[in-house]
């Protein structure tokens, strides 16, 4: 499998209750399995659910490096929720960094109980514009609601990033990957939702 440098940082990126921790996991199982050496480490934020959690991939040819990666090093941002995205790349954002976001908001408890305020989305999805080298935006909790499944938006953020070559990975992989992971009763709606992010993210290519 290529990756464009060595080593490759990617961050997933949400809140708790979004699954990026497990999207994480499916991801780096794939890199593996396509013959990378993948460490990975997780962040969390407050531990109830809203809080934030990052996942740090680093991907490389050879020897394994240090799970965390260093800030303003970051080459492809995954985000399950757009604020969180913007807060990540503060401070692990560069010029050339890349990130593909979820643009459906998740409010935290403060803002829901009116303490704090919540930007508007066209500001930060301008700001995260402003601070990549490319933006590719996704509402992947609607496309997981059409299904019936809120959690399974993780699942569609990851097809579309495999449809975008990026880092590419074929759906094969993603199936192997599931298969370690998932039970079967659960495969077919996880490779459907897949196949719908790969689908919806075509027009963004």
């Amino acid at each position: 499998m290529f990756i464009p440098k060595d080593p490759f940082n990617i961050i997933i990126g949400g809140v708790g209750g979004q699954g990026n921790v497990l999207a994480s996991q499916i991801l780096g199982r794939v890199l593996v399995a396509g013959g990378r050496v993948v460490t990975i480490g997780e962040t969390y934020g407050a531990s109830q659910r809203g809080g934030p959690v990052m996942s740090h991939l680093r991907v490389s040819a050879g020897d394994p490096f240090s799970p965390l990666i260093p800030e303003g090093q970051c080459d492809l941002l995954v985000s399950l929720e757009p604020v969180e995205a913007l807060r990540i790349l503060g401070r692990y954002g560069n010029p050339a960094v890349q990130v593909l976001t979820n643009v459906r908001t998740v409010q935290p408890l403060d803002v829901l109980s009116g303490d704090a305020s919540y930007p508007e989305l066209d500001t930060v999805l301008a700001a995260l514009g402003s601070l990549s080298r490319r933006l590719w935006r996704i509402n992947a909790t609607e496309i997981a609601l059409e299904m019936g499944d809120p959690i399974l938006a993780n699942m569609v953020i990851l097809g579309a990033l495999a449809h975008l070559e990026v880092l590419p990975f074929t759906r094969r992989a993603f199936q192997g990957a599931l298969e370690g992971v998932l039970p079967d009763s659960r495969m077919e709606e996880n490779l459907d939702a897949f196949d719908r992010g790969a689908r919806a993210v075509e027009e963004l290519v």
